[in-house]
């Protein structure tokens, strides 16, 4: 086996620690696409049930997927890339006997870190779903403290990042994301907390100056993903891009497929003049 070097969750953490730079996470639709991604300077990205999960299975994001198959996919694009991934955990896959198994074993598949929300198990919606709810903060505290016991069993370096939906909970809000959060910080010692729905940039920064440490946002309710440079001014270090290449693959086949069924072959001339010079086309030849 080659040296890679640092072992990813170290990877991680010394991408993390940076304050120069914001660290773009992206998704990781497979192994295949997560390869492009490396090679194009990916640095990190999250191996989502929705994103990646999703297209292996064509189920929704909604706890369907099991831990196993979770951790086979994730196994798969851990092995063909040298860059560090983070997991989704959902709710952990149940109690925390669980959420110490589901941490032992994406360590042992060579996973960089792990995001766990703090939906109900039997309940987890979608992510900006109506009507979701979030567990009791001691239930939640007592979720993250398992994974984190679990992580500095096997590797101290382990990320473990919490997944706050409380901002839209139908039992929740702005003021309890924030308690929250810091619960999560402090008592769950979490590494990494991300504020799940955002209405404004005020409230982020509302949220960023009553937290401290690694704190990412989604886009939430925002109009728009905020940049790079909207990122770094706000004080958050991490970019919580994951849709980006996802979406980019399905837009793309869903263009290019309708104007085939169209157009015939014509359409695939057209997209390869179009793309000329993409390394990842190339002209295909009869059989002499």
């Amino acid at each position: 086996m080659p040296d890679r070097g640092p072992r990813p969750s170290t990877k991680l953490r010394t991408l993390l620690a940076r304050n120069d730079r914001v660290l773009a996470v992206l998704g990781a639709p497979n192994a295949f696409h997560a390869k492009i991604m490396e090679a194009a300077g990916c640095e990190a990205a999250f191996v989502g049930t929705g994103i990646t999960g999703g297209n292996y299975t064509a189920l929704p994001d909604t706890g369907l997927l099991s831990a196993t198959e979770c951790l086979q996919f994730a196994g798969y694009i851990a092995r063909a890339v040298s860059f560090p991934l983070i997991l989704d955990g959902d709710t952990g896959h149940g109690g925390p006997p669980a959420v110490r198994r589901l941490v032992h074993e994406s360590i042992r598949a060579g996973l960089a870190g792990i995001r766990i929300d703090d939906q109900p198990i039997e309940g987890k919606r979608a992510t900006q779903s109506a009507g979701i709810e979030v567990v009791s903060r001691e239930a939640a505290v007592e979720r993250y403290h398992a994974a984190v016991q679990a992580r500095d069993e096997l590797d101290p370096d382990f990320v473990v990042m919490a997944q706050c939906y409380a901002r839209d909970a139908v039992n929740g809000g702005m003021s309890e994301l924030v308690e929250r959060l810091n619960a999560y910080l402090s008592r769950g010692r979490v590494d990494w907390v991300q504020f799940e729905s955002p209405h404004s940039v005020d409230e982020i920064k509302e949220a960023r100056a009553a937290v401290a440490g690694v704190f990412s946002v989604m886009q939430g309710k925002l109009p728009r993903p905020l940049s790079l440079s909207e990122h770094f001014a706000l004080g958050l270090r991490v970019a919580w891009y994951t849709f980006l290449p996802d979406q980019v693959l399905k837009a793309t086949s869903w263009e290019f497929l309708r104007d085939f069924m169209q157009r015939d072959i014509d359409a695939w001339a057209d997209f390869q003049a179009s793309h000329a010079g993409n390394p990842h086309l190339r002209t295909l030849r009869s059989n002499p």
